[in-house]
């Protein structure tokens, strides 16, 4: 009699084994680790195939986005080979942000040990919504708050911190603690059922917006005040505004103080902020003051500074960036005034994209933000950290904790501070370049980060004396307008040069500031932009900045 014949295994199972390859091991396997291990050096090897002269990883492959509309989700798997060739593709026109001949904006290279953590938190995908997720991703969170609430000034042993999703997701949370306190704490419960002003300057960043009108105080209680030429928040103005509401009862309940504005660095007096704060509190008998958060997600790593001998000056700064630095830090120094700080390591941290660190001077502050482990029944039944119960975020990565606590392990003070300063120092020999030229203005003069903002004039015209019209001036609106064309064409040929390897790739604001007449918005002012931030930027280029701009505007004037 025959033995009966047992059934196939299921046809999923074959596959199952097939799609097990496309995972790293969950266990050791030498050759399986060799493959993963192999893929990504084949990814890295066709990623660097890229390279050329030009500041861009090329050729240049755009499609048109309407094509890409035609995109349906796929019947059949593909192989790891495939999508890892696939990938490629999708790396081409990315600026090289480490390139010499990139100074495009507030983006910097990626050290190896910061990248290293992100494939470490993408293989091993820990969410720091708790410890029991997270492991050891949330000790470098823990620890990164403490160290980088020691290098501002804040008692590490009193602050706080989580990472965040952005910029914005810092000014979201010193937000929100801002209009809880002003509330009683009710908000989080009750909802906000009466007005609550946020304020912060004209050249605040644009998530001024975004977080007025998500957190459902609306845009219309955002209070922008004016800022001066060396755009900072005008303290007259803000006095104004605050006797202004509080005689008539109002809450305010934030006042954001830029600590290093996006397209010229602009840096607002915090302490006398803080102190303005102070005052009116006491004067009016307020119960609860405006909460101050600093947004300080670019200028936070000058805090490295607030300890170095600047008159011995070990590393040999030129005269020039010595004050440069000296002059920003008399701001950047007072960032443990503030309440909260925003910071963003994938800024001047030098870290992937996210690693943003929301600090809190009081980590009771947070309780504000709390909910009941009760209604969350499925966490927080083991370990002993639980930011999760605060966060806004249910899923939080651990990859930004981890590349911010690698980054400040691998600089330290010494190594920040080599790199700052050496941003500093090439805008500075930038601005003194372009400061020669009588037809060239340096437009954020008095902001002493790396970037640089400049305009260009045609012959004949005193680029010191146009700029002082055109700010000040409103009979002089039609030149103005003229003179933005002009400088959107400049940059436009730089541009071009920069696409064919052949200069050095700038950027462009709309408006680094408005006139000081038409009103609340008067006439944009536009500029050309060089953001430093590279290792890798000397001296040749910086100079090809320079020469370009004189070599260009030479050109259309021969096409006139």
């Amino acid at each position: 009699m025959s033995k009966p014949r047992r059934p196939d295994p299921s046809p999923y199972l074959h596959l199952l084994e097939q799609l097990k390859a496309c995972f790293p091991m969950p266990v050791s396997n030498p050759v399986m680790d060799g493959y993963f291990v192999h893929t990504l050096s084949r990814f890295l090897d066709r990623v660097d195939d890229l390279k050329s002269g030009v500041p861009l990883l090329g050729p240049s492959s755009r499609v048109p986005y309407e094509n890409l509309m035609q995109e349906r989700f796929p019947e059949k798997r593909r192989t790891v080979e495939e999508v890892t060739r696939l990938l490629v593709e999708y790396c081409q026109d990315m600026p090289i942000w480490a390139h010499p001949n990139a100074q495009v904006n507030v983006v910097p290279a990626t050290t190896i040990p910061s990248i290293t953590a992100f494939v470490a938190a993408a293989i091993y995908n820990p969410n720091i919504i708790s410890d029991a997720y997270s492991a050891r991703f949330a000790t470098a969170e823990m620890q990164t708050v403490a160290m980088t609430a020691d290098l501002i000034g804040y008692d590490p042993q009193q602050a706080g911190g989580v990472f965040t999703f952005s910029g914005t997701g810092t000014n979201f949370y010193g937000c929100k603690l801002g209009i809880e306190k002003v509330l009683g704490g009710r908000a989080m419960e009750e909802g906000i059922r009466e007005d609550v002003k946020i304020i912060s300057s004209a050249a605040s960043h644009y998530s001024r917006l975004n977080v007025s009108g998500w957190l459902g105080v609306g845009m219309r209680n955002l209070v922008t005040i004016p800022t001066t030429p060396d755009n900072d928040m005008s303290l007259p103005h803000l006095e104004e505004c605050l006797r202004r509401a509080f005689d008539a009862g109002e809450k305010v309940g934030v006042i954001i103080a830029t600590m290093g504005t996006t397209d010229a660095f602009g840096l607002d007096d915090l302490g006398a902020i803080v102190r303005l704060r102070d005052q009116l509190a006491r004067e009016y008998g307020l119960e609860q003051p405006p909460h101050i958060h600093a947004d300080a997600v670019i200028g936070w790593v000058w805090s490295v500074f607030r300890d170095y001998d600047f008159a011995a000056n070990p590393l040999g700064f030129h005269g020039r960036t010595l004050k440069a630095l000296e002059d920003s830090l008399k701001r950047l120094g007072d960032l443990a005034l503030a309440d909260s700080l925003g910071i963003d390591f994938h800024k001047t941290g030098y870290a992937p994209y996210v690693s943003s660190l929301f600090l809190v001077k009081d980590r009771r502050d947070l309780a504000l933000l709390s909910r009941h482990p009760k209604e969350m029944p499925y966490l927080y039944q083991v370990g002993s950290y639980h930011p999760g119960i605060y966060t806004l975020e249910c899923s939080r990565p651990g990859s930004g904790a981890l590349a911010a606590y690698a980054n400040i392990r691998l600089l330290g003070k010494e190594g920040y501070r080599v790199l700052i300063g050496h941003n500093v120092e090439m805008a500075e020999m930038l601005r003194q370049r372009l400061e020669a030229h009588p037809s060239i203005r340096v437009v954020n003069h008095r902001n002493f980060g790396s970037v640089t903002l400049f305009r260009v004039y045609p012959p004949g015209v005193e680029a010191a004396a146009a700029y002082r019209r055109e700010a000040g001036d409103p009979a002089y609106r039609e030149q103005l307008e003229a003179h933005n064309f002009y400088n959107r064409r400049v940059f436009q040929l730089i541009h071009d040069r920069a696409m064919r390897g052949e200069g050095v790739l700038l950027s462009w604001t709309d408006a680094h500031r408005h006139a000081d007449y038409g009103g609340e918005a008067g006439p944009p002012i536009a500029a050309l932009k060089s953001y430093i931030l590279s290792p890798w930027t000397d001296l040749a280029a910086v100079e090809m900045v320079a020469r370009q701009v004189v070599e260009v505007r030479d050109q259309m004037e021969s096409e006139r």
